[in-house]
């Protein structure tokens, strides 16, 4: 039997798991590689680049910097999220705010100890990277639109420290970074809907609260329609392999979408079509195999 001591250390360990979302990090991980195999360096043999020890680098980088903000994120917004999600706060409340806090120095600067192996650009990289989710979650987060255009951005900040490692800049690269960038978006603006009791109760100038629940729906829905550019594109324009089935049922999918947002009108609502889109954006993770299925088959398979 486990003693009393060890039980609270073990649902510490849990806390600090959901504290820094670690499900979320891996799949980030996961991304950026599959992205680096099947679209940035396709030409590479796996193995390089899976051994490539400055993109483990990077990576882990990446990983840190991302686990920290999420830190830096759940203390500002402790207060917010007694109400917002009472479950998981009182979760992420069995890690004390001394070791969040320890923890967030440790992270960030082994986040810039690992860029470092790479090169000052990297250095210099991620400490932007860092200030940035620093200033987000301190300010820009309470502002709208502002606010979600930075989350948007910051989320896919990762990818571009990959993206610039193998200067690869050709233009289907630039059209699903757009993609991801107003799916993401799309999302956030989701959780302001889905967040108001909340952001209410703590003065957060969200869209919903500051112009109202119709003029936000209708942000959302415009974000949905432009979504089907870069889908449209990579599926008539672009050599994306198999992944165009990915596309295309996404395009199928954001008409389904706007239906729902119109007739969500609770709380439960929105949390699922964040949660559909959510899925969409993890399917389309795994979706990436599917751009070379010779390279799969022969590689992997």
């Amino acid at each position: 039997m486990l003693s009393r001591r060890q039980k609270v250390w073990i649902l510490r360990v849990f806390g600090l798991f959901s504290v820094v979302r670690g499900y979320n990090i891996l799949m980030v991980t996961l991304a950026q590689y599959l992205a680096a195999i099947f679209i940035l360096a396709p030409d590479w043999p796996v193995k390089k680049v899976v051994f490539d020890l400055n993109l483990f680098m990077l990576v882990t980088a990446s990983a840190l910097t991302i686990a920290g903000g999420y830190i830096i994120n759940n203390f500002y917004d402790a207060e917010k999220d007694l109400i917002n999600k009472p479950r998981k706060s009182m979760l992420d409340r069995l890690v004390p705010q001394r070791i969040k806090i320890t923890g967030y120095f440790v992270l960030n600067f082994l986040a810039v100890f690992c860029a470092s192996y790479v090169s000052f650009r990297a250095v210099f990289f991620f400490s932007s990277y860092i200030f940035g989710i620093w200033l987000y979650s301190h300010k820009l987060k309470r502002l709208p639109l502002l606010g979600n255009l930075v989350s948007a951005v910051l989320a896919i900040t990762p990818f571009f420290a990959v993206f610039v490692y193998y200067k690869n800049f050709e233009t289907v690269i630039f059209v699903h970074a757009v993609f991801l960038f107003l799916l993401i978006l799309a999302r956030d603006m989701i959780k302001d809907l889905e967040n108001m009791a909340g952001d209410m109760a703590q003065n957060y100038s969200t869209i919903p609260i500051r112009y109202g629940v119709p003029f936000s729906k209708g942000m959302v829905t415009a974000l949905f329609v432009l979504t089907l550019i870069p889908c449209w594109a990579l599926v008539s324009r672009f050599h994306v392999g198999r992944m165009d089935y990915y596309f295309g049922a996404a395009m199928l999918l954001m008409p389904f979408c706007v239906f729902l947002l119109w007739k969500s009108s609770r709380k439960k609502h929105f949390v699922w079509l964040h949660n559909i889109l959510k899925v969409l954006i993890v399917v389309g993770v795994f979706s990436i195999l599917l751009i070379d299925m010779d390279l799969l088959i022969n590689r992997f398979l």
